[in-house]
């Protein structure tokens, strides 16, 4: 499953800035609180990679 989402760009006096917004059904998915910390990794030109700073134990049950 995916979501489109368009890049925002913001340009002030001394830097720019862009931004990527997370739909909101996305977030709560994977349980995105508000301040986590993330960092983004490039793949390739194509794709990004955005992961935790801390990771978090998965709710899924794993099987044998």
């Amino acid at each position: 499953m995916g979501y489109k989402v368009k890049i925002q760009q913001v340009e002030r006096a001394n830097s720019r800035s862009f931004y990527v917004n997370f739909p909101a059904v996305f977030a709560d998915a994977v349980n995105i609180k508000k301040s986590e910390e993330m960092e983004w990794f490039i793949e390739d030109r194509n794709q990004f990679i955005l992961k935790r700073v801390k990771p978090v134990k998965s709710l899924l049950i794993k099987r044998k």
